[in-house]
């Protein structure tokens, strides 16, 4: 069952939202469904940096990063009825480059992860039956074997890496939700997740060994949030709590701390109304709700530091689109925190990352909240 969410496009009028403006303060956690004090808005540092080369209509979903090196995937050509083609770039400490995927037909590419230079992986959505898992060989992305491949309905939809070069992705086999992990060369399929119609869209790796995954699960004729931990066997948190609840991504610094972010569709309303964002905390007993700051829009990635704590949150305001919009954590409060003024017309963030082995950050996205024409895809940078 796939249901329906508010990701980047799915945008268009407001009608019966109070949309008023947010005033500012510190955001910290309060019990689901009570109100707080917004957080304070300001300048970060983020840069726009140009990445050339995308056909329109286009955007970057995911990123991954290391000292000098960055890889980063979504979609492009986007126009009319086209589905659109994979799009894939490449950092090289001062540029970026578009790959070719004249040899691939896929038609987006979904998430990316990587160590080093010689060892990065992708997962993409197929032209036709099967999920593509590929492996960047120094120039390109290569299609690699793995069970299951080009078997009708096997989807893989996103990847981590962990430091000792395990790969782990997050996928559905056999009408249910599953980790797929290997190391190049041998793969297996792990048990399935114990959740009835689930969709899985992010994988984290807090610890070799220890691998969280998020998305939604059916429930009551809707679908709640849904946040599981594979250490050897499986572990299901309670729902998150929320009203037709998607999680974009989830962050772990460990059992009792771990951060959940999304779209809460709501009631419904006219086509193209934005959801609200959502952001909750799990303490090991329980899931508080916390004020994102703003009230209509989509948060779609977490970044941790380098002691491994959630420490920023890509998202989008609705309600002031001039520039992209982050939480950053502040102490015990998360904090709105703005990008930089003229970059582009509308930016729409899916995905912020840290660069591993530096205190620096990149996130990735698109010039306007809407994936048609001219909208390209659209990098920001945050130094050490």
């Amino acid at each position: 069952m796939r249901r329906r969410r508010f990701v980047a496009g799915a945008i268009g009028a407001v009608s019966g939202i109070a949309l008023g403006t947010v005033p500012s303060a510190a955001v910290k956690p309060t019990p689901a469904g009570t109100r707080n004090r917004s957080p304070v808005s300001r300048a970060e540092g983020w840069q726009a940096v140009p990445a050339p080369g995308s056909t329109p209509a286009a955007q970057l979903r995911r990123i991954a990063a290391g000292p000098g090196l960055a890889w980063a995937v979504g979609e492009e050509g986007l126009a009319g009825p086209s589905r659109g083609r994979g799009l894939a770039m490449q950092w090289d400490g001062s540029a970026w480059t578009k790959t070719d995927l004249a040899h691939l037909s896929h038609t987006r590419l979904t998430d990316v992860a990587g160590v080093c230079a010689a060892f990065a992986w992708s997962v993409g959505q197929p032209a036709g039956t099967g999920s593509p898992l590929l492996r960047w060989d120094e120039t390109t992305w290569r299609e690699t074997a793995f069970p299951g491949m080009n078997e009708t309905g096997v989807r893989l939809t996103a990847v981590a890496v962990g430091p000792d070069r395990r790969v782990w992705v997050s996928g559905s086999r056999g009408g249910a939700a599953r980790l797929l992990s290997g190391d190049g060369r041998r793969w297996r399929w792990l048990d399935p997740l114990p959740v009835a119609s689930a969709n899985l869209y992010r994988v984290f790796l807090r610890a070799p060994g220890e691998i969280w995954v998020c998305g939604d699960q059916a429930a009551g004729g809707g679908w709640s949030g849904l946040v599981a931990r594979w250490d050897g066997a499986w572990t299901v948190l309670p729902p998150v709590p929320g009203l037709r609840l998607g999680l974009a991504d989830v962050h772990a610094a460990g059992p009792d701390d771990v951060w959940a972010v999304g779209t809460e569709a709501g009631v419904g309303g006219p086509p193209g109304r934005p959801g609200n964002p959502s952001l909750s905390h799990w303490d090991g007993t329980a899931w508080t709700r916390v004020e994102a700051g703003f009230v209509a829009g989509s948060l779609t990635g977490i970044a941790g530091d380098a002691q491994g704590r959630a420490a920023w949150i890509s998202g989008w305001n609705y309600q002031d689109q001039s520039r992209s919009t982050y939480l950053r954590r502040d102490g015990g409060a998360w904090t709105l925190a703005r990008g930089p003024v003229g970059a582009a017309p509308a930016p729409y963030l899916n995905d912020v990352t840290a660069v591993r082995g530096t205190t620096g950050f990149w996130s990735v996205g698109m010039t306007s909240p809407v994936p048609a024409p001219p909208t390209e895809a659209y990098t920001e940078r945050l130094e050490a």
